[in-house]
């Protein structure tokens, strides 16, 4: 195997500029989530031109590509990409800055992209020096339910062949460029969307006999609920355990639209937020005592409230194993200096599904370089990363999809 870290790191170093550019084309180029058709195209051409074997057409712009080594049904591993940008208007300057305007590669999608085929290059470059299947996974829609992985599964996509384990790298600027970091078990939140709609009765403001004012019943509501749950953990009654257990847990309102006026109160006000933690159970429990909370409050003020909580993103759990071996690996590709333990997050990923069915492992690509001013966080307006970082994205990899099928 150390022949082929030696060759994995030589040929990463080496293609880097290709992929420097084709991360840079896939930025200035973005197509938000299930909308990829150019995105899905340049891909496909990128995967032609290599003579790799693919399959288009997956939920619409997803692709699916294949490399076979020696003796391929021996393990077939996966390594998954995300193919979307986000709904943000770039206010970087660079020459590669989105020409789509108010669309944006703000987390990273397109930097994980030029790294999977820049695994995919290398590896079918030295196909003959290893035993197994990698299977290329370019996802559609990850920022958008129900998520382009739950969809792709639908269609079959961990089956023909079916994977033993699936990797993907994010990138983070919170890590420098040259480093990397894992987490093994829980990693990342579920995640639910809510709306509410409060209605009282509106009317002039001046006459507060004759209305019930919505905005009023929906305020009480919020602080109800972020006294109950608005908290970085909370305690929550474990039944399956019989004893209290804390989970982390977060329930955030980011829109709330009541159209009245100066002397106008509005029948409705909608609240918009999401809901995120850890425990499957507590999820559900917590979904009935928020939406019990919000429509007792709403009779209570003589209105109503109707609480729609939109079920998303599981929670994302790394396998053990597959974590642990991969993090070796990383260790032994990067050097133990270079290799972080990570925290728990509450953000979320829609590779939470890929998680349920077979041994996962999500682990975090740093691209962040303070000395460049490389630090804006993802989902902003400046965020960007530090190509150098590509070199890594790529090699190490490829080098944990061999050390994967080796074992």
């Amino acid at each position: 195997m150390q022949h082929l870290k030696t060759k994995i790191q030589t040929r990463s170093k080496e293609i880097l500029p290709e992929i420097i550019s084709i991360r840079r084309h896939l930025h200035a180029h973005p197509e938000l989530s299930f909308q990829e058709f150019k995105t899905s195209e340049y891909v496909c051409t990128q995967l032609k031109e290599l003579g790799i074997e693919y399959s288009a057409g997956w939920v619409k712009t997803g692709i699916v590509a294949i490399v076979k080594g020696k003796n391929p049904d021996k393990k077939v591993v996966a390594l998954r990409s995300d193919l979307d940008a986000l709904p943000i208007f770039e206010t970087n300057t660079t020459a590669y800055r989105s020409q789509n305007e108010g669309v944006m590669h703000a987390c990273g999608h397109d930097a994980h992209t030029a790294s999977l085929l820049g695994v995919a290059k290398i590896l079918n470059e030295l196909k003959d020096e290893f035993e197994g299947t990698i299977k290329f996974i370019f996802q559609p829609g990850e920022e958008k339910l129900p998520g382009g992985a739950s969809l792709m599964i639908q269609e079959g996509v961990l089956e023909k062949p079916r994977p033993y384990s699936i990797l993907a790298q994010h990138v983070t600027p919170q890590l420098e460029a040259g480093r990397v970091g894992f987490r093994s078990g829980m990693y990342m939140a579920s995640a639910d969307e809510i709306y509410v709609t409060v209605t009282g009765k509106g009317g002039h403001a001046a006459l507060p006999s004759y209305y019930n004012n919505p905005i009023l019943i929906a305020s009480k509501i919020l602080l109800a609920l972020n006294e109950e749950f608005m908290t970085d953990k909370i305690i929550a009654h474990q039944q399956k355990n019989s004893r209290e257990e804390i989970i982390p847990t977060v329930l955030a309102f980011g829109k709330m639209k009541a159209d009245g006026a100066t002397n106008v109160i509005p029948e409705k006000v909608f609240i918009e937020g999401t809901f995120r933690t850890l425990d499957e159970q507590w999820r559900a429990t917590a979904h009935v005592k928020m939406k019990s909370i919000a429509e007792n409050i709403a009779k209570e003020m003589n209105g109503s409230c109707d609480f729609n909580i939109v079920l998303g993103y599981p929670f994302l759990v790394n396998d053990k194993v597959v974590t642990e071996k991969s993090k070796q690996a990383a260790i032994e590709y990067l050097g133990k200096e270079n290799v972080d333990d990570l925290d728990l997050r509450m953000t979320s990923e829609d590779f939470s599904f890929f998680s349920q069915q077979i041994p996962a492992c999500f682990y975090r690509l740093g691209t962040g370089n303070k000395l460049k001013g490389i630090t804006s966080n993802v989902h902003t307006s400046t965020f960007d990363v530090d190509e150098s970082s590509l070199e890594i994205g790529v090699g190490l990899m490829a080098w944990l999809a061999l050390a994967e099928l080796s074992h």
